[in-house]
């Protein structure tokens, strides 16, 4: 009996309905076992083409033997003669079966066949009367059989959470799904073969550490059992890649798992993946270079151009606008930090504005909180916005003649932040009161805390770290903006998802 239920999407069928389609095939298995024709003992199938080769190269092919193998798409099954649509890794072809050529035992088989199935046909490529370019078969097999109804269509779901749980079916029924993960493949070589050509090496460094660091982000605690202590899933890969800096290594980056427990939505996802890298000699303005550069490079590489666009919002990757954080304040909120002479009259504009501010505010970070209040989100073309306050920038070296502020630039697109960049803290002094100062602010906010200072970290800074400058950015937030991905789940294969009851 074929399974011809396919008119309504996979959602809206019963759960009686697909157990009742489910059994029907576990029957149809089970008869082709008895039958000693079980298609899970195939091991391999001799597949000569993929559908676009055949498509691509016609002219060439037509009236040869090819074999394709893919999974039944769709079907008209008929008397004599049937049609169906096999989807492989590149595409789309149709399938010719006519009794006559294949058998008539094969042929009453192939009619039970149901769509899902996977199946070799081997034939000669032909053009039908319609003129769609096809596979006459002689010889077709069952590969695999598939026991779940597909859904007619998985692309128009209302249920998101659906598609993002079962990815594997969210693939096959949408091609444009399945081509924004070949971009991001695309993306990430570029990205490598730029870094290579620069004269960076790419590394691997632990994803559990010993101590838990005194950075804000939150990190995963597992336990090692023969160690008999916790350790903690990575937070950043930055003070690992920057001790190999300190040995000689002086143009590194690494494409690192992160991990931090902290909250889900569009754009952040409990495990995510950046790029970190880091040169010996340079600053965080040849970091913002290199941004420019590599950045531009991906969108006319894999957007056929500089200008793209962004849920409707047209962005030109070529043009970049330079603003230190002071500058974009006063022109998007009005207000001069350097009229502050007091943090006392950076806290009264705080309170003019209705920015909320903590009792003893500086003056750096009330300039942040006025950033985050009126400027980020007015950041909709590339924007470097460089020279950050102290106050929350604990790695970055301090600008020489404005020691209050920071040499460090983070970069906008769209209103939403896709990189940070310093010009490295070598001091290890500083670098130590910076440190404690921060693991003393997170015990101070949580007392159960586990945070210390990397006193190793430190140790490796006592033997020199050049002048560096660093980067990071995050590679699911890039993949987003150059595939027009509304959300991070969107460019994550298997992204964090609360199990269903």
């Amino acid at each position: 009996m074929a399974d011809n239920t396919q008119s309504r999407p996979q959602e809206e069928l019963t759960q009686e309905q697909l157990s009742e389609q489910s059994r029907i095939r576990r029957e149809k298995l089970q008869a082709l076992k008895d039958a000693g024709s079980d298609p899970y003992c195939i091991t391999s199938y001799d597949r000569t083409h993929f559908s676009a080769q055949i498509a691509e190269n016609f002219d060439e092919l037509e009236g040869q033997e090819v074999s394709i193998a893919g999974r039944v798409m769709s079907r008209r099954i008929m008397g004599k003669a049937s049609f169906v649509h096999v989807q492989d890794g590149a595409g789309r072809i149709q399938a010719y079966v006519r009794r006559d050529d294949v058998g008539e035992a094969l042929y009453a088989a192939f009619k039970t066949w149901d769509i899902g199935d996977i199946i070799g046909v081997k034939g000669t490529a032909f053009r039908t009367k319609t003129g769609e370019i096809s596979v006459h078969a002689t010889q077709i097999t069952l590969l695999s059989k598939s026991l779940l109804p597909m859904p007619e269509k998985y692309h128009g779901l209302k249920d998101n959470d659906l598609r993002y749980r079962q990815r594997y079916v969210d693939l096959f029924m949408n091609p444009e799904v399945k081509d924004v993960f070949v971009k991001r493949s695309r993306i990430l070589s570029e990205i490598r073969a730029y870094l290579d050509g620069k004269g960076f090496l790419e590394v691997d460094t632990p994803i559990l550490l010993p101590i838990e660091i005194g950075a804000s982000a939150r990190p995963f605690v597992t336990h090692h059992n023969t160690l008999d202590m916790d350790m903690y899933l990575r937070i950043e890969t930055e003070l690992c890649l920057k001790r190999l800096v300190v040995g000689g290594m002086e143009r590194v980056y690494e494409v690192g798992r992160i991990f931090r427990n902290e909250g889900m939505d569009t754009r952040h996802n409990p495990e995510f993946t950046s790029v970190e890298l880091y040169q010996a000699y340079t600053d965080y303005k040849g970091m913002m270079d290199l941004v420019e550069e590599l950045y531009t490079h991906l969108a006319k590489t894999i957007c056929g151009g500089t200008r793209i666009t962004y849920q409707g919002v047209e962005i030109d990757m070529g043009s970049w606008e330079r603003l230190t954080m002071a500058e974009a304040v006063k022109k998007y909120a009005g207000c001069d930090y350097y009229d502050w002479k007091t943090d006392e009259d950076a806290r009264a504009v705080a309170k003019e504005k209705h920015v909320e501010v903590p009792a003893d505010a500086t003056k750096g970070t009330v300039l942040i909180e006025l950033f985050d209040a009126f400027v980020e989100d007015k950041l909709v073309q590339p924007t470097f916005i460089y020279d950050y306050p102290v106050e929350n920038s604990p790695l970055a070296k301090r600008k020489a003649d404005q020691p209050a502020f920071t040499e460090r630039f983070e970069f906008f697109i769209c209103g939403c932040e896709y990189g940070n960049a310093f010009s490295e803290l070598n001091d290890p002094i500083d670098q130590k009161e910076r440190f404690e100062r921060q693991v003393a602010a997170k015990k101070a906010e949580n007392p159960a805390c586990t945070a210390q200072v990397d006193d190793d970290y430190i140790t490796a800074l006592e033997y020199g770290l050049p002048p560096t400058g660093g980067l990071g950015f995050g590679l699911d937030r890039l993949v987003m903006l150059l595939t027009d991905s509304a959300s991070i789940r969107d460019v994550l294969l298997f992204p964090t998802m609360k199990p269903r009851a």
